[in-house]
């Protein structure tokens, strides 16, 4: 009898703790300016299954989210906001996505990329 009851509990602290751990919430940092940037940031992040909040503050940089653990990751919703050109800590956007973005929206220090320019091997 105290092993079933052992059993039960644990099954029902194991429950608990799975339905706690359905939403998380997350701040990451996104790189950006202005208020077009938020909303890119914001619908870029709310775009990935499971993500339920995002909001992102164009003063600190830092992006709210709560989302759900087990239909998504922090990465895919940084694979996302990456894909429409703002980066993160992890993850830069590609010259393609950055260059998508409003020239109002540009944020980084060098708006020019002539690295392959001055390397050409002689």
């Amino acid at each position: 009898m105290k092993k079933s009851i052992i059993v039960v509990v644990a099954f029902l602290i194991t429950a608990v703790t799975f339905a706690q751990d359905k939403n998380k919430k997350l701040t990451m940092e996104v790189d950006g300016k202005c208020e077009m940037c938020k909303m890119r940031i914001e619908k870029a992040a709310l775009g990935v299954k499971g993500v339920k909040f995002a909001q992102w503050d164009v003063a600190s940089h830092e992006l709210s989210l709560i989302f759900d653990e087990r239909r998504t990751d922090p990465m895919k919703v940084k694979t996302a906001i990456v894909n429409v050109g703002h980066d993160t800590k992890e993850l830069k956007a590609s010259g393609e996505a950055y260059d998508s973005v409003h020239a109002c929206c540009k944020y980084r220090e060098d708006n020019t990329d002539d690295s392959d320019e001055h390397h050409d091997g002689h």
